[in-house]
């Protein structure tokens, strides 16, 4: 098992990519701290967090449940304690949680601008500093991953507010890694292209995400799985000279026009 003794904490990671991250990381030996909004887990998705655990209790590994805005300096900070007093240390944070609530440019608000950029990109601002802080001072040879988008170097008629975050997150993580490399911390990003979750349903119809699949070179529409593969990788000790990397998951959509 690659990540045998392994803490993880996965934000966002009740439900769609950041499940399969969390399920990935633990069947290769991680424990994983499970962030989640307890404001997200309501309604439709009432309970996602309890199956996401009862996942993890199935793969021999510990799942431990965190509740937290992400996007609260004082959540955060509390968030990342409480996990190293249970384990004792980090050593993967996966930088996943986000919204994209579909507006276009007349119908966006200046409230849905900024809680986008809130969650999305100022999320991954505090947990990267409280967790590097942390790997640093116990000379942890750490791997930070943030899970960025497609969106992030093509632009959509419904997310003016969502691309400029994720196009924060990947200069952002090239700082993270030029700043945290020499700490033996490496910080890089995976773009995920149209992949099969929650959140594609909630900024997509269904014949704008056909659509898109039907453009894409091998034919499918990704699965959270896919995602997870890359950011194993990058968590893996095969990666160490990986650095500041943007790795797109698209399945070549993003290839050509």
């Amino acid at each position: 098992m690659s990540f045998e003794g392994k803490i993880a904490l996965v934000t966002g990671a009740s439900r769609g990519i950041g499940r399969g991250i969390a399920l990935r990381l633990a069947r290769e030996g991680a424990h994983v701290a499970v962030n989640y909004s307890p404001q997200a887990d309501t309604g439709k998705y009432t309970g996602a967090i309890d199956e996401a655990l009862a996942l993890l209790r199935e793969t021999g590994r510990e799942g431990v449940p965190c509740p937290a805005d992400v996007s609260q300096k004082s959540q955060v900070d509390a968030m990342v304690q409480s996990v190293i007093e249970r384990f004792g240390h980090i050593d993967i944070l996966v930088n996943n949680a986000g919204i994209c609530p579909a507006r276009n440019l007349m119908e966006l608000t200046e409230e849905t601008w900024d809680r986008t950029f809130a969650i999305n990109l100022k999320s991954v601002f505090l947990c990267t500093r409280a967790v590097a802080r942390h790997m640093i001072d116990n000379k942890i040879n750490g791997r930070i991953v943030s899970v960025s988008s497609m969106s992030s170097i093509v632009g959509s008629n419904y997310q003016a507010h969502y691309c400029p975050t994720k196009a924060g997150i990947n200069l952002f993580m090239k700082c993270a890694a030029i700043y945290l490399g020499p700490h033996g911390i490496t910080c890089n990003c995976v773009l995920p292209g149209e992949i099969d979750t929650d959140l594609t349903w909630e900024c997509s119809t269904v014949e704008e995400s056909d659509a898109l699949v039907a453009r894409t070179p091998v034919r499918r529409r990704g699965q959270p799985a896919d995602v997870a593969n890359a950011v194993a990788f990058l968590c893996g000790d095969e990666s160490e000279f990986i650095n500041g990397a943007m790795l797109l998951v698209d399945g070549g959509l993003t290839s050509g026009i």
